[in-house]
Order: structure tokens, then C-alpha cells, then sequence
């Protein structure tokens, strides 16, 4: 009796210690929400990723500046006609559309906050599977124009298609 408890006691433990494990694991490997964003003249964006719908839908609200180097690059799970807003978002942006390929099918340069509602939409005239925001003006301080590709490689952790 005693070295069944003793054994059963044993086997949780290392059930747990498993599940610890497993979840640890996970967490590393989710740790990676920066990646590096190589803009067509090779200029390097430290770009977080915005993957889930809630990430998507938080954006950049309520972030009180944003440097040139940095960016928010949105990952969604099909091409289609993503509408942007700027509700709650403090800071001007440069909105920049991807198709699959990661070539820049539109821009929005210098995207004021919104101040009252109802907040004003932004869309692109093609479809695109990402979209990148940056600092108001990098878009033009890079000379960013469609068609271009700006390179950058998701974590495997992402869900791809």
C-alpha cells in the first residue's frame, strides 16, 4: 500500500515537473515578439509583432512615441483589404501594406492620431497579409514606393500559410 502511494506521488511529480517544462518551453519560444525588418535601402526596424486579434486590435494605442528604428509589423492569416483606424493612438504613423510577398502594395504617410470620433479608416486599394507601421515620415525618409520589398523573416512560432 505504502509503495503505491509512494509511486503515485512519484508519477504526479513528474507529470508536473513535465508540464512545468512544457509550458516554459512554450513561453521561450513565444519570446521572440521583435523581429528585425530590412526596409528596400537596407535600413534595419526593430518591429514587434501584432500576430493574435488581440495584439492586432491593441496596435500601437496609447504608446507616447515611437522611434525611427522601430515598428509595429501586423501578421494576418489570409490576404485581404485590412481597414486601419487610430483610435486611442497618440502618435502620427506611416501605415505601409505588404501582399505575401512582402512588396508594398499601399502607404499612408503621416497618419494623424484621431481626436474625436467616429475615428477615420485606411485601406489599401489591394489586398496584403501584413501591415507595417512606423514612425510618421520614415516613409518618405526611405523612399519607400510600391512594388518595393521590405525582407524580414516571422519566428516559426507563427502561424504561416
Amino acid at each position: 500500500m505504502k509503495q503505491a502511494a509512494l509511486l503515485k506521488r512519484g508519477l504526479t511529480t513528474v507529470v508536473l515537473c513535465l508540464a512545468v517544462m512544457a509550458q516554459l518551453y512554450c513561453q521561450a519560444t513565444r519570446r521572440d515578439k521583435f523581429i528585425k525588418v530590412f526596409l528596400p535601402g537596407g535600413r534595419e526596424i526593430k518591429a514587434e509583432l501584432a500576430v493574435t486579434p488581440a495584439e492586432r486590435e491593441r496596435g500601437l494605442m496609447f504608446r507616447e512615441k515611437l522611434e525611427a528604428d522601430q515598428g509595429m509589423l501586423f501578421v494576418f492569416e489570409e490576404e485581404d483589404l485590412y481597414s486601419f483606424w487610430m483610435k486611442n493612438t497618440l502618435i502620427p504613423l506611416d501605415i505601409i501594406w505588404l501582399n505575401s510577398h512582402q512588396q508594398i502594395v499601399h502607404i499612408e504617410k503621416n497618419v494623424p492620431p484621431c481626436r474625436q470620433d467616429p475615428c477615420p479608416g485606411y485601406m489599401p486599394r489591394q489586398p496584403a497579409l501584413y501591415v507595417l507601421e512606423l514612425q510618421a515620415g520614415q516613409a518618405e525618409a526611405n523612399a519607400l514606393q510600391l512594388y518595393q520589398r521590405i525582407s524580414f523573416v516571422l519566428p516559426a512560432w507563427v502561424k504561416k500559410k
